[in-house]
């Protein structure tokens, strides 16, 4: 086979042309779930803040009932 045989078989190609054939509305896009509408990184940057306030909001809940005494208070 030459190269002349090949490039002309290639051009011939039935692929091609039903690639063409397409229609833009028939081609999905992928689902993409998002929580309350926020993106994956905004989702944890809420959950990392509110457990820094729950985290927060017990320690000073102990310090306040006394059952944790900083030591520099000693």
């Amino acid at each position: 086979m030459s190269i002349e045989e090949l490039r002309q078989e290639a051009s011939e190609s039935p692929f091609a042309e039903e690639e063409t054939g397409l229609a833009p509305s028939s081609v999905k896009r992928p689902y993409k779930v998002r929580y309350l509408g926020m993106t994956a990184v905004q989702t944890f940057i809420i959950a990392a803040l509110l457990l820094l306030i729950a985290c927060l909001l017990s320690t000073f809940c102990l310090l306040a009932t006394g059952r944790v005494v900083p030591s520099f208070l000693i």
